[in-house]
């Protein structure tokens, strides 16, 4: 068990990005099933001194196709990956050569590439992306697709399944939000097989919660409007909501009612 200062994961990463800049263990890949130790280090020891050097092999002694180099100081270690990485070793095979990353490191990495695709994939798809439900169970993926093409270029339409069976939305993507806005424009109430079709923009998660919950704090603001009653305002002063208060009901009977 270690107990030791906790540090923020802000700093942690930090830290892991300033020990990136400094290494000296180089992981080296696709290479040949031929490549053994001793080719390995001859490749690598014109840079700087090696302290150790590996090709991972199957067990049957041949080469996996990577393996490491490190070397004792961190300049020969950039040297080596400024002139090698990206070399071609045979015909239309190139090495990979950077630096070796542990676990945590790459797990940041590869986090930070997923996010970045994510955005790179929203934006792409901001305002282009619209959402179409009501649809009649004949309309499939062509069908879809052909009453929305006089709008733009269509890079998608999609009507969602499941056994088989429509379950009555789809998506349609256009390749430019100004196609995408006509087709809502034109498209949203139109009768299309036996149903007039709801069609809008697509919101993402967040946003639909982030909608929805617009949506209730008006209704229930409007709610409470009702229930306070009308405003009475004295002399310009000032204004006050007053409470309609329910009225006593009074019956009549048929004597009092003759009277």
């Amino acid at each position: 068990v270690y107990v030791g200062k906790f540090i923020p994961r802000k700093e942690r990463e930090k830290e892991l990005g300033e020990k990136a800049k400094l290494f000296t263990n180089v992981y080296v890949k696709n290479f040949g099933e031929d490549m053994n130790d001793d080719k390995l280090k001859e490749m690598f020891e014109k840079y700087g001194t090696i302290t150790s050097y590996k090709v991972m092999s199957k067990d049957d002694g041949k080469s996996r196709g990577f393996g490491f180099v490190a070397f004792e100081d961190p300049e020969a270690a950039e040297a080596a990956v400024q002139e090698l990485n990206g070399k071609e070793i045979s015909e239309g095979k190139y090495m990979y050569v950077g630096r070796a990353q542990k676990k945590a490191e790459r797990q940041q990495e590869l986090k930070r590439k997923f996010e970045q695709l994510k955005i790179e994939r929203l934006n792409r798809y901001q305002g282009v992306n619209l959402y179409v439900k009501n649809l009649d169970d004949t309309i499939d993926d062509e069908r879809l697709r052909n009453e929305f093409t006089p709008f733009g270029t269509i890079t998608s339409a999609k009507v969602m399944m499941e056994d088989g069976r429509s379950k009555g939305f789809g998506f349609v993507c256009f390749s430019a939000p100004e196609e995408a806005t006509k087709a809502v424009t034109e498209m949203n109430g139109r009768i299309v097989g036996t149903k007039p079709l709801y069609v809008a923009l697509a919101q993402r998660k967040d946003e639909r919660k982030a909608h929805l919950a617009s949506q209730y704090i008006q209704r229930m603001s409007n709610l409470r409007m009702q229930q306070m009653g009308p405003m009475y305002q004295a002399g310009g002063a000032g204004s006050f909501f007053v409470p309609t208060l329910p009225q006593p009901q009074r019956f009549y009977g048929p004597a009092q009612m003759a009277q």
